[in-house]
């Protein structure tokens, strides 16, 4: 490399580690700018409630934080527990994986539009029966999600345990057990919550 080529190298490199870093974007995660919010139209538990939502803002915490609907819980935020388990539109969800807006007019309905403390749905009341809820945490969405099962297996939807996708779903502990593995019990109720849901499938056949 010739001097004159060496020197015009230096100055650039020079040229560029003296120069500030770049000021246009802001450090914070949004961008130092103001959240987007959009109006949602939601059936909870049938009623319709109108919110002024922060677009990035997940179904479960417009439900816990802006409807104050907290029986559905928040437990790992990822969509591996299942504690949040809401039924939108008669079929159950993951309410922390999925955003507000994206349920513009769904029906949603949580533990607390299936039943109340004066009158239990058969299905809470199986679980009191059978002691299938322990602490309590996961409970809203063990319900949730065992109704959203059974409704499957109505529909004749067939899951990973179906031995023949032809012929009409049955019920079974098998099926169970697999249509609710993403419903995680820390207590290990597991066999308790088994005999809770087959006692009220049992009713309903």
């Amino acid at each position: 490399m010739s001097r004159r080529g060496f020197l015009k190298l230096t100055a650039v490199s020079a040229t560029v580690a003296v120069t500030p870093p770049f000021v246009a974007r802001a450090a914070t995660p949004d961008g130092g700018r103001a959240p987007v919010m959009h109006q949602v139209v939601l059936q909870v538990n049938g009623k319709e409630s109108t919110l002024a939502l922060d677009t990035r803002t997940t179904l479960l915490d417009a439900l816990r934080e802006h409807m104050h609907l907290t029986g559905t819980k928040k437990g790992c935020d990822h969509g591996q527990c299942g504690a949040c388990t809401v039924l939108v539109d008669g079929r159950r969800i993951n309410s922390c994986l999925t955003l507000a807006v994206m349920h513009q007019g769904s029906k949603v309905t949580t533990i607390e539009g299936l039943g109340t403390p004066e009158k239990l749905h058969p299905l809470q009341a199986a679980f009191v029966k059978h002691d299938g809820y322990q602490c309590g945490y996961c409970t809203p969405g063990q319900i949730c999600s065992a109704v959203g099962a059974l409704d499957e297996i109505h529909r004749d939807v067939p899951s990973h345990a179906t031995a023949d996708i032809t012929a009409k779903a049955a019920f079974s502990t098998t099926e169970l057990r697999e249509r609710m593995s993403g419903n995680i019990c820390r207590c290990g109720a597991y066999s308790n919550i088994v005999e809770a849901v087959s006692e009220f499938a049992g009713s309903q056949a």
